[in-house]
């Protein structure tokens, strides 16, 4: 497994169904997460594991916990994790925020497309991460943001968060020509949980 940021897109086997974050929205995701080398990183909506590989390749004294309840997700997951041979990613079949109860206590959260569970996600997200653990998500509708980042202001005593609008553009060839192609764009939300009052007192 290669450590370094910025796997090829191509590396990864997909399918249109199934959610996989891009590369380059994938590494600016990973440099907000500061994933520790012996880290424990939970990976929420996995998908076809892109970002999950990834981060086990950043830390590679630690595991990654690849949450992913739709079984189509779960087998593209387990060929790409095959494929580029990550040892240190398991697997847990399961809906959050159900599928988290038997998970290790992580250092760095990732979420990806929960949908209407994302309060009680984020909810039980919180009384596991420790201080100073990282929570990134990326947001690919408004509705998402817009619950997201309300829910972050009325936890604004727990973390400390920001958020950026990524839209990447790419060049394709067309008839001769070259042509700019804009995707979707994304909004990633990153937090840094706070130290509770009686730990910093």
């Amino acid at each position: 497994m290669r450590h370094y940021l910025g796997i090829p897109d191509e590396d990864f086997i997909c399918n249109p169904r199934v959610t996989m974050i891009r590369k380059e929205v994938r590494v600016l995701t990973l440099v907000k997460a500061n994933i520790p080398e012996a880290g424990i990183v939970w990976d929420i909506g996995a998908g076809t594991g892109s970002l999950a590989i990834e981060a086990a390749s950043l830390c590679p004294r630690g595991k990654v916990c690849a949450i992913e309840r739709d079984m189509e997700a779960i087998s593209l997951l387990r060929l790409n994790i095959a494929n580029l041979a990550v040892p240190n990613i398991g697997i847990t079949m399961k809906a959050a925020p159900e599928g988290l109860a038997e998970l290790p206590n992580p250092d760095c959260v990732l979420i990806i497309g929960v949908g209407e569970k994302l309060k009680e996600i984020l909810d039980t997200v919180t009384e596991r991460l420790h201080a100073g653990g990282h929570l990134v998500m990326d947001c690919a509708t408004v509705q998402t943001m817009y619950n997201a980042l309300n829910w972050f202001h009325e936890h604004e005593d727990v973390y400390e968060y920001e958020a950026v609008q990524v839209q990447v553009t790419q060049l394709h060839q067309t008839g001769g020509h070259d042509r700019l192609q804009a995707e979707s764009p994304i909004c990633i939300i990153s937090a840094v949980r706070k130290a509770d009052p009686e730990q910093a007192a």
